[in-house]
């Protein structure tokens, strides 16, 4: 009697266990359809992957259920550009990776400001689904950022051509209307900061691989929504979900005041 009444209590608790579970399981996947979407966001000049910038944003994008991984890149406040900008894609390869291992199943590579600079070039290089490109900054090719640093360039082009590229100097950083002085090789230094260079955001857009969607968030009270679309959003591959998009914000707070629609644009692509 103790046995069947044993039993009897054993079924019952499985009965209930597997009611519980199939209530359960539409919310795993749920889940499972949200993390679909993994995004490296890059941070800013000068700035951490806690970046006070970011925070709201990779909040948010929490919230939701992307997966989002924030590293700390070559040009952050500790690192001071200790690889070239070239470089930069084997260490977003690596986040990429651990993205897939953590089940996504698009990519997205975005950033803010100079980290939307190199998402730019990095969409270029390699294949991903969508480029986030926030408050984009780094410019160059243009004639108010040479005037800063042109004899910086000069004197490391000048190295280079002496055989001294991998000797280290001491050279101009330009960032948001204010100028440092850094301490990094002439090889380095001009793979950044070369008008000719790679990050030229221009030349990075016209070259994208046709298939990634391309978002540029620029705010009304940044220096370059005074460029607009031609500057470098018009010459990327035509996509449908290609959207410039304008909010009202300065340089610095654009990813978290544009957090809202970003996140909008970004949740069209769970139903694709």
């Amino acid at each position: 009697m103790k046995h069947k009444r044993k039993s009897m209590i054993i079924r019952r608790f499985l009965s209930f266990f597997l009611i519980v579970l199939c209530i359960a399981m539409p919310i795993a996947v749920s889940s499972a359809s949200d993390a679909a979407i993994g995004i490296v966001l890059l941070h800013g000049k000068d700035g951490t992957p806690k970046s006070p910038y970011l925070s709201g944003l990779v909040r948010d994008l929490g919230k939701e259920g992307f997966i989002v991984i924030t590293p700390e890149m070559p040009y952050s406040k500790d690192r001071e550009y200790d690889k070239s900008y070239e470089d930069t894609v084997s260490e977003i390869d690596k986040h990429v990776s651990e993205l897939k291992r953590r089940g996504a199943k698009k990519i997205f590579v975005g950033g803010h400001s100079l980290g939307a600079n190199v998402a730019l070039y990095y969409a270029a290089k390699t294949s991903v689904d969508g480029v986030l490109a926030i408050a984009p900054g780094h410019s160059p090719e243009l004639q108010g950022f040479q005037s800063k640093l042109e004899d910086s360039v000069e004197r490391a082009k000048r190295l280079v051509s002496e055989g001294k590229g991998d000797k280290q100097g001491r050279f101009i950083d330009f960032n948001v209307g204010k100028t440092s002085t850094i301490r990094v090789t002439a090889k380095i230094y001009l793979s950044w900061f070369d008008p000719d260079g790679p990050a030229v955001m221009p030349k990075s857009a016209a070259a994208i691989k046709p298939g990634p969607a391309l978002l540029w968030v620029i705010g009304t009270k940044d220096k370059m929504y005074e460029r607009g679309q031609a500057y470098a959003f018009d010459k990327a591959p035509s996509n449908p979900n290609n959207k410039y998009l304008v909010v009202n914000s300065d340089h610095l707070n654009t990813p978290n005041d544009a957090s809202g629609e970003i996140i909008k644009w970004l949740k069209a692509f769970k139903k694709e």
